[in-house]
């Protein structure tokens, strides 16, 4: 029996390999946008993760007519009046690399004492299904902006984002522990256990 397909709105191949493997249970073919043929500019100027996240997916969906997942994400420092926020990936400029932006965040919180350092990562999912019903779920992890880069795995502000229960920056856990507590992560599952349900 061929598997029904799920299409995820994003072209970035770390995002890919995460949801692939918290998602292989799904029952579902799971293709990146690239894989789909789709090609398209999306204008994320939601307000929020769920709207973003539902700009994207809609816009998949219209084209594809297919299950079309798209999340959102970001990092709030609550020090920076939780900024970057929504607009993480757009913070200091879209093709800034990571290691200018973390490098000025951390410049930004030079001399801030540890306990004010709290952050989150937050992650919205949003569902378009084939007969137009959407869904959104959303999760968060609770840690610290550490005080330099560590750690070669993840992507994005994973080097400067530190897990009190560890002790390590989220680049510094493997992809496996990663997932298990990372915001994509729960949402992920919270998602698939939605998905489970229609």
């Amino acid at each position: 029996m061929e598997k029904k397909k799920m299409i995820f709105a994003t072209g970035n191949g770390g995002k890919m390999r995460e949801i692939r493997m918290i998602m292989e249970d799904a029952g579902y073919e799971i293709l990146s946008m690239k894989d789909a043929g789709v090609q398209t500019y999306i204008e994320e100027n939601g307000k929020t993760y769920e709207e973003n996240a539902l700009i994207k997916a809609r816009a998949v969906s219209e084209i594809t007519g297919e299950l079309v997942l798209a999340d959102d994400s970001g990092l709030e420092i609550d020090y920076l009046n939780k900024e970057p926020g929504v607009y993480s990936a757009r913070y200091l400029g879209e093709d800034t690399p990571y290691s200018v932006k973390n490098a000025n965040l951390l410049s930004r919180l030079e001399g801030v004492p540890e306990e004010e350092r709290t952050a989150r990562f937050v992650c919205a999912i949003a569902a378009v299904l084939p007969d137009g019903r959407e869904i959104t779920v959303r999760a968060t992890v609770e840690g610290r902006i550490g005080y330099e880069e560590r750690g070669q795995n993840g992507f994005g502000y994973d080097p400067i984002f530190y897990l009190a229960e560890t002790g390590k920056s989220t680049a510094e856990l493997t992809e496996e522990e990663k997932n298990l507590i990372s915001h994509r992560g729960k949402a992920l599952r919270l998602m698939k256990e939605e998905l489970r349900e229609r």
